[in-house]
């Protein structure tokens, strides 16, 4: 399977993108790889493999301590806060 502009540029309008011809080149050329790689590891055998659940074996160790510790201070939150007043975290106004 070879994916086509048409297709990137279908793909792109139903995730409401607007693409260059450039755009969409360059993401035709990277799905197609994609498709490449994918169809290489389809030629695998994996008929013996377990399904994984997670790329790597999770264990409980791999975690901290849940340990109750004294809380932060107010002086101590505000103080590498970029803008701040005596009570408050100052951040720009995003709402007209």
């Amino acid at each position: 399977m070879s994916v086509t502009k048409e297709d990137v540029y279908y793909v792109a309008n139903l995730a409401r993108l607007q693409l260059s011809d450039e755009e969409a080149e360059g993401l035709r050329k990277d799905m197609n790889k994609i498709l490449g790689y994918i169809e290489t590891l389809n030629e695998l055998d994996t008929t013996d493999v377990e399904p994984l659940d997670h790329v790597t074996e999770i264990t409980a160790t791999s975690f901290r301590k849940d340990v109750a510790k004294e809380p932060l201070s107010h002086e101590d939150a505000l103080r590498n806060a970029p803008d701040a007043d005596s009570d408050y975290f100052r951040v720009p106004k995003v709402i007209e």
